[in-house]
């Protein structure tokens, strides 16, 4: 295995597990919300960062394929990819 391909299986892994953290969270939150009504307020921005962080998931999942199968479309994947992690770190750091 390249060296690339491990490195976007590292992002595949840890954006795979934000996403299911924030859907486990999501869904918490969806239980408790008639106990506790302020938690509706996080609804949105949670519902949010689950959908980034699951097309985040779905982008690397074509890269770690493209790169692990050697496509010929795996250049555009990865770039794809650096993008959406660019993005990401540009919508959170700021």
């Amino acid at each position: 295995m390249q060296p690339i391909a491990i490195i976007t299986g590292i992002f595949l892994g840890s954006s795979a597990a934000i996403a299911s953290g924030l859907a486990v969270v999501l869904f918490i939150y969806w239980l408790l919300l008639d106990e506790y009504p302020r938690l509706e307020a996080e609804m949105p921005m949670l519902l949010q960062s689950s959908g980034i962080f699951l097309v985040m998931t779905g982008i690397c999942a074509a890269a770690f394929i493209s790169e692990v199968k050697q496509r010929p479309w795996r250049l555009w994947a990865q770039l794809a990819m650096w993008a959406s992690l660019l993005g990401v770190g540009y919508y959170y750091w700021p």
